[in-house]
């Protein structure tokens, strides 16, 4: 996961239901743990982002695997800021390479143009991101690795930060030429997603859409060029997958640490989860 704030995610957590699955995994100091939203905590606004419907997507193809996530954006970060070399770049590949020593690397999945809509940075876009697609596939042993790049919101000119995007349609005619000339790299469309009301950031709901488009580019290996057919009818199978005892279990002890229920709640819980697991 690469990028800046919108692969981050910054959609509001109660907007949508939260995705859990023991099999989604997050690498968290080179060790895998089970996802729990937000992921990619880059800033304490860290919110909802594509990943966790990704994973989901994928799961329901997968149901007897696992899929890791490795979470390295950070909001609010340019091409020149991803340099090859530079702390994100070198990071990134550190990360991934500690997941290698256990797991294998299967995508790269990249959203990231806001900060270079404007000043004329849009022009150089192309060539910058091809040197860096070239260097992670490099460094990573990964020549024919699937780079799966989503598109910038239509929204960005209107939100009040619209004075900064003046490119952001430039971008995108960037991205989609890069994933038409490069190999195993793929394009997916924003269209029809909506922002959070900064006008900045995707909102929840579309980031459960995006990661829905996203995975069905690195199933097909094809662009994604519309909005798909189905989309939120697959967010809610994803949210509303029956939960294993294990999974209710580790959920109700997650509130406990949060502090949403007392420990006489918790125990109260847990016996009637194992009362009806015993039925």
């Amino acid at each position: 996961m690469v990028g800046q704030s919108n692969m981050a995610g910054r959609g509001y957590l109660n907007d949508v239901q939260q995705i859990y699955d023991e099999k989604i995994k997050v690498l968290v100091n080179g060790r895998w743990q089970t996802m729990t939203e937000p992921i990619n905590f880059d800033r304490p606004t860290s919110g909802i982002g594509l990943a966790a419907s990704f994973a989901g997507a994928w799961r329901l193809k997968n149901d007897q695997e696992e899929i890791g996530l490795i979470p390295c954006a950070d909001g609010g970060t340019s091409l020149d800021d991803w340099a090859v070399g530079g702390a994100l770049f070198e990071s990134a590949v550190l990360q991934a390479k500690l997941a290698l020593k256990i797991s294998k690397l299967s995508g790269i999945l990249w959203h990231q143009g806001e900060n270079d809509s404007f000043g004329g940075l849009s022009a150089l876009y192309h060539d910058k991101l091809s040197i860096i697609v070239d260097a992670f596939r490099s460094q990573l042993d990964a020549p024919d690795i699937p780079f799966i790049a989503g598109g910038l919101g239509d929204f960005l000119s209107g939100g009040r930060y619209g004075k900064y995007f003046t490119e952001y349609n430039e971008v995108n005619y960037a991205l989609q030429k890069f994933a038409e000339t490069k190999p195993n790299c793929y394009f997916v469309t924003a269209n029809g997603l909506t922002a959070n009301g900064d006008g900045l950031h995707f909102d929840a709901v579309s980031q459960r859409r995006f990661g829905i488009r996203y995975f069905e580019s690195l199933l097909e290996k094809k662009n994604i060029l519309a909005p798909l057919a189905g989309e939120d009818e697959l967010i809610e199978i994803i949210q509303n997958r029956p939960l294993t005892k294990k999974e209710q279990g580790t959920l109700l002890e997650i509130d406990f640490a949060r502090g949403k229920i007392s420990l006489g709640d918790l125990e109260k819980k847990l016996n009637l989860l194992n009362d009806q697991s015993s039925n």
